[in-house]
């Protein structure tokens, strides 16, 4: 039987989803990818995918980063909508992103994370559900003249 683990406060939840938009901020993949616990399941109403290795989830993340220069993604910051408790070690969140560029406000997009705090003490995400990113994503680029079709250069 495991032993009682320290329950998650906000401050904890803070701490992740702040270092989380700093990596995105940053286009740090290797930084984004160490908050997630393997393998990571990430579902959309498109798309629904698990990656098994840190080197995948980097590989994945390092080919959006083009894009997102090109919508000219300055800055990220949160807001937690809402928190579950769903057992000692896993909470389920729904965090709003905001986007921003240098001088506006680009988008908003909702998700929701299960977030499991592992043996080791650090909190990670294990699965990742994009409830409006994608119809964001499209909106930003149609009024910002990139297609989505193209390899972004």
């Amino acid at each position: 039987m495991l032993a009682p683990m320290t329950p998650l406060t906000d401050a904890d939840l803070d701490d992740f989803l702040v270092r989380y938009e700093t990596s995105l901020t940053s286009f740090d993949a290797q930084a984004s990818a160490s908050l997630w616990g393997m393998p990571g399941t990430l579902v959309n109403d498109e798309f629904v995918g698990t990656i098994d290795s840190r080197d995948l989830m980097v590989q994945g993340l390092t080919q959006s980063y083009p894009l997102y220069r090109q919508l000219e993604l300055h800055r990220v910051t949160h807001t937690l909508l809402e928190r579950a408790d769903l057992t000692e070690r896993l909470v389920r969140v729904r965090v709003r992103w905001h986007f921003h560029s240098i001088d506006e406000h680009l988008a908003d997009s909702d998700y929701e994370y299960v977030l499991r705090r592992d043996d080791d003490g650090a909190l990670r995400a294990y699965v990742s559900v994009d409830i409006d990113a994608t119809q964001q994503l499209i909106a930003l680029a149609r009024r910002k003249g990139v297609r989505l079709d193209q390899p972004a250069s």
